[in-house]
């Protein structure tokens, strides 16, 4: 099958690029983009590492293939904080509340979060457990972690109320 000419906006910037048609989001991320935030565990989309957002939405790029983003945004969690560097509100409440101790699961963990919280501003502790079910940790015993999920929902509720 032949290579196939995509054209995505990645973290704001326009790239074009000809790729063949199975190779996967996270793979042109990773290795055409330089992108290695975008983290590959399992490769099967059951641990959400390599989660990022495509227009938006929450989605594991080690399911999607790159010709599927053609068209669209896709931010990574390179391009999550603030242009001046200053961390999300979801970056820094996982800094500030210890949702990261490794840190191989983070990036999949605050895009996923901010994701959910642009849906779900205010959610309860159920929510939140049901939200975050497609991705998954094994050093932190997840405490730390649904503790800066709703620290972070109290900023992004404050500076919304502002």
């Amino acid at each position: 099958m032949p290579d196939v000419e995509i054209r995505v906006r990645v973290n704001g910037v326009r790239r074009r690029a000809t790729v063949p048609p199975r190779l996967t989001l996270a793979d042109y991320l990773r290795e055409r983009c330089g992108l290695t935030g975008t983290h590959l565990g399992c490769e099967h989309g059951v641990c959400g590492a390599c989660t990022v957002l495509v227009d938006g939405q929450a989605v594991r790029a080690c399911l999607m293939f790159a010709v599927q983003a053609d068209g669209a945004e896709v931010t990574t969690i390179e391009g999550i904080a603030s242009r001046d560097g200053e961390l999300s509100p979801v970056q820094a409440a996982f800094r500030d509340h210890h949702g990261l101790q490794c840190g191989f699961c983070t990036p999949g963990f605050v895009l996923s979060v901010t994701a959910f919280l642009r849906d779900n501003p205010d959610p309860t502790d159920e929510q939140i457990r049901d939200g975050l079910s497609g991705n998954l940790c094994r050093c932190t015993g997840y405490q730390g972690i649904l503790s800066a999920v709703r620290a972070a929902a109290r900023t992004t509720t404050d500076q919304e109320s502002r």
